[in-house]
């Protein structure tokens, strides 16, 4: 999508597995840490756009997903190009962590716990916020 004047949607996975989190530093958020995902395309579903940028971003199945949030994300000077996104932010598992393999858009990723990760990486403010909102709801804010 090439300077759209509408706000593009767009589908987010936080997958995590046995208390930790999948992060990614990509260099379209400025060598950031940020989460899977990207536009869901004309006719698809959020879950199928989910589904599909995991496995192109990351080489991952989908196992399931929950919807904890949606974020407004306006001309962001984290982000490289100046965008209006609305982020649809998923919880994922996926059905094996093996064989992760990124494509171009990320360029090392990690395993890690979610409060390690908030004080070790330079994270994007929205994953960051994702991290914290799914935090207070799960048990792993005691890792």
């Amino acid at each position: 999508m090439k300077n759209s004047k509408y706000p593009e949607p767009t589908v987010g996975a936080l997958v995590y597995q046995k208390g930790k989190i999948l992060l990614i530093q990509s260099h379209k958020w400025n060598n950031l840490w940020t989460i899977p995902g990207g536009h869901i395309e004309s006719g698809e579903t959020i879950e199928r756009a989910l589904k599909r940028e995991l496995k192109e971003e990351t080489n991952l199945n989908l196992k399931e997903c929950k919807l904890v949030l949606i974020q407004d994300c306006i001309f962001s000077k984290e982000f490289h190009q100046k965008k209006h996104f609305i982020f649809l932010d998923h919880i994922c598992q996926v059905k094996s962590v093996k064989n992760i393999k990124l494509n171009h858009e990320g360029q090392k990723y990690i395993w890690i716990k979610p409060k390690e990760a908030l004080k070790k990486l330079k994270i994007d403010s929205f994953t960051k916020r994702l991290i914290i909102k799914h935090n207070e709801k799960t048990n792993y804010s005691r890792d």
